[in-house]
């Protein structure tokens, strides 16, 4: 019953998983919006500026366009990966309240509900980040100090 693999919510699997209030849903809804969905954000942003390369400009900055694309593509792998490490702040193995002493509060937390675990940076997934986004910048002044 206890299974490792499986995550449970109030005893719960997270399929079957309903927040109890409209207040844990409103928090549900923005950790979404501003965790997980900055990074898709980006990525379509980029996808977008690609696209506007690709199209607009001569053959010469075709090697840009596709460099934004590749770029695009690894910050939608990298918002899977962010959106499955945030999915797991409301699980049971996360209602520790030792943690939460621990956690900075800011002004508008104190004497307040606390929904889910307290924020925690996604620190490999950051720094894969700063990689990726490096590369492709030391790639993108190649490109164009080779035009």
């Amino acid at each position: 019953m206890n299974d490792p693999r499986h995550r449970f919510y109030r005893g719960h699997r997270s399929k079957s998983f309903y927040p109890q209030d409209v207040n844990e849903l409103v928090e549900l809804r923005a950790r979404s919006r501003t965790f997980d969905g900055a990074y898709g954000r980006s990525a379509i942003a980029n996808l977008g500026y690609a696209l506007t390369i690709l199209r607009l400009f001569d053959k010469r900055f075709f090697k840009i366009g596709i460099l934004y694309t590749a770029l695009a593509g690894m910050l939608f792998i990298l918002a899977y990966f962010r959106q499955r490490h945030s999915r797991h702040d409301f699980a049971d193995r996360n209602r520790n309240p030792a943690a939460y002493e621990n956690a900075i509060k800011t002004v508008g937390q104190t004497g307040k509900r606390i929904f889910g675990r307290p924020f925690v940076t996604a620190g490999w997934i950051v720094a894969l980040l700063s990689v990726v986004v490096f590369a492709v910048e030391i790639c993108l002044l190649v490109l164009i100090f080779n035009l």
